[in-house]
């Protein structure tokens, strides 16, 4: 015998004595067809009250009057609740999003070529309009619980447009030299970097560091449009690390002259600690390549070899082959020459460059000078000295200054007229660090007899050295072999 009713009242005593009455015929089958939920029309299985035993008399009980249990939330309830917490949610959202947008203003980020990226999250919103809907049926118990996201902002460094400006003003510097090993003349070939910094009637000017372009027996430029063109030395200070090389305007084409730029030089005295860096350089001789970073230090007081001064530090990668490349501002203007000898590879994330704005005045004077050409070996002039170049390991233990140690002096050579002695150190050679007798040599390539020098020596004096310049007008081959 089966018992079917509908309850669409929720009535607890209709539906035990309905249960009742189906169990007497030994089963039953209830329909329920209810409004409400099953917890809501058995309280005593949503209280942990249900027993199959007792459920008559569980039921009656809570007929009698029993308001002890907690009362399900009424629809209207809910549909404030949820629409309570949808509001809280878009509150915060709102306060995250404002704070994102007033943040990027104090930072500056929106007068750069740095994109603030602010994402908000949609899940607050989402999760407060779902919450709102479900509320409003009537088959809920409770509000489910949500996880909110809050406004998330994303920096991203784009210097794309930077760098397409400033590419057409850097170039690639192949340096290509030899040394001795032993009895053997070994080839050697180094790269760097330059910036393209001015021209004049005949020349295109390109600023780099001096030790790349040092002891070098020709030059290749390589520029932004895949072409390349000897360069020849105008004029370096090695005590600055810096040097200005030139390419004749007639060696290059017409394309290539449209493509490249003259970099524009910023002020590396108005430079904040913080504020974005970009590098650019040829970077391990791979060609041009860009990183960046910030400025980490101004004013850096460093010492390296023959270099000393003050300088930009930054945490911008600057490698082996960026050296003589631009250090950058946000603008795209050159705020400093990058230069890897000063940081070396000791270190990461700590990279040197030469300030501009204490370059410039030896820039503007370096490009004034004349550049020299190879001269024919019938031509070339000479000092008329024996020599031996200074070695690190004489350096490090008996304290001797770098350069040519003068063995001999021919009698009534240049040298000899020009006031050099045996026993004097020649450290500069018109401007140019002298550091090997080979270098020396190499450079006297480039000077024809009868040329008047400026020659820096550093002579013994009894209580150390004493550095002096000699003017000295170069003489021919007829004054060599002859010693004093």
């Amino acid at each position: 015998m089966y018992d079917e009713y509908t309850n669409t009242t929720g009535n607890n005593t209709q539906e035990a004595a309905g249960s009742a009455a189906g169990a007497a015929d030994g089963s039953y089958r209830i329909n329920y067809r209810s409004q409400g939920t099953y917890a809501q029309s058995h309280p005593e299985y949503y209280n942990g009250a249900y027993q199959p035993g007792n459920m008559y008399q569980t039921a009656a009980a809570d007929n009698t009057g029993n308001t002890g249990k907690k009362k399900p939330m009424s629809s209207f309830g809910k549909i404030c609740l949820g629409a309570f917490i949808g509001l809280i949610f878009g509150i915060f959202a709102g306060v995250g999003v404002l704070a994102v947008q007033q943040g990027s203003r104090l930072l500056g980020l929106d007068q750069s070529s740095t994109i603030t990226a602010t994402t908000q999250s949609r899940s607050s919103y989402d999760s407060a309009k779902e919450a709102r809907e479900i509320a409003k049926t009537e088959n809920v118990t409770s509000i489910p619980s949500t996880a909110t996201t809050a406004a998330t902002t994303a920096v991203v460094t784009d210097v794309t447009k930077v760098v397409e400006e400033v590419m057409p003003s850097i170039v690639s510097i192949t340096n290509k030299g030899s040394y001795q090993y032993f009895y053997y003349t070994v080839p050697s070939e180094s790269s760097g970097s330059g910036i393209i910094m001015g021209s004049n009637d005949e020349e295109l000017l390109i600023v780099t560091n001096y030790h790349v372009v040092a002891d070098n027996e020709s030059l290749l430029v390589a520029f932004a449009d895949g072409t390349d063109a000897d360069a020849l030395v105008k004029g370096t200070d090695s005590s600055r690390d810096l040097a200005v090389i030139a390419v004749r305007l007639d060696d290059l084409s017409d394309s290539t002259l449209n493509s490249i730029k003259i970099a524009n030089m910023g002020d590396s005295e108005a430079l904040k600690v913080g504020e974005p860096a970009i590098a650019i350089g040829n970077a391990l001789g791979y060609g041009q390549s860009v990183t960046t970073g910030v400025i980490s230090a101004v004013n850096r007081q460093m010492e390296m070899e023959n270099t000393k001064g003050e300088f930009i530090q930054t945490d911008a990668a600057i490698n082996p082959g960026n050296s003589g490349g631009a250090l950058l501002n946000i603008n795209g203007e050159v705020i400093g020459i990058n230069s890897n000898k000063i940081g070396g590879n000791s270190v990461e994330g700590m990279g040197y460059a030469i300030p501009i704005s204490a370059a410039k005045p030896i820039i503007e004077e370096l490009m004034q000078k004349t550049t020299r050409t190879l001269v024919d070996e019938e031509d070339r002039g000479y000092l008329g000295i024996t020599g031996a170049t200074v070695t690190q390991q004489e350096i490090m233990v008996y304290g001797y200054p770098e350069g040519v140690f003068v063995a001999n002096v021919n009698d009534g050579s240049a040298a000899d007229l020009g006031g050099l002695q045996k026993g004097d150190y020649i450290t500069a050679f018109d401007g140019e660090s002298i550091t090997s007798m080979e270098g020396l040599q190499r450079v006297l390539m480039y000077y024809s007899a009868g040329d008047e020098i400026d020659v820096e020596i550093m002579r013994p004096d009894g209580n150390g050295y004493k550095q002096m310049s000699l003017t000295i007008t170069l003489g021919d081959k007829s004054v060599l072999g002859r010693t004093n």
